[in-house]
């Protein structure tokens, strides 16, 4: 099996630092929820990606739509800003976490992150 898909939990990030300056950038872009939910509380989203990657602006999109609707946090950390996020996940951008715990890679599908935003069983 391919060691992409053996690779251990990362360890949850630490929370991200305010941005200096008054306009995030994207390695700090943030979102809260416009209205808080039950699982708002309960999770956050990071979809580690770079600038010009097409993948990465439909892992994107997915992403908007999915927290937009259920009300959760998400931010866009940039891989050529943060030297540990490039050596660890270089070969498979766009990255989604889910609660610092790798979801999914290259493509996100919309139901299965859904789902696992709203499994009660976590």
């Amino acid at each position: 099996m391919s060691p992409l898909f053996r690779r251990k939990p990362s360890p949850t990030p630490e929370a991200p630092q305010p941005a200096q300056s008054s306009e995030p950038t994207e390695s700090t872009e943030r979102t809260e929820p416009t209205e808080p939910t039950e699982y708002a509380e309960n999770h956050l989203v990071t979809l580690i990606r770079k600038p010009g990657c097409h993948l990465c602006d439909d892992a994107q999109l997915v992403v908007e739509k999915v927290c937009a609707d259920l009300g959760v946090p998400w931010e866009g950390r940039d891989i050529t800003e943060d030297r540990q996020l490039h050596d660890e996940y270089w070969e498979q951008i766009p990255v989604v976490l889910v609660d610092g715990m790798q979801h999914t890679f290259w493509r996100v599908n919309e139901e299965r992150l859904r789902k696992a935003l709203t499994d009660e069983s976590k």
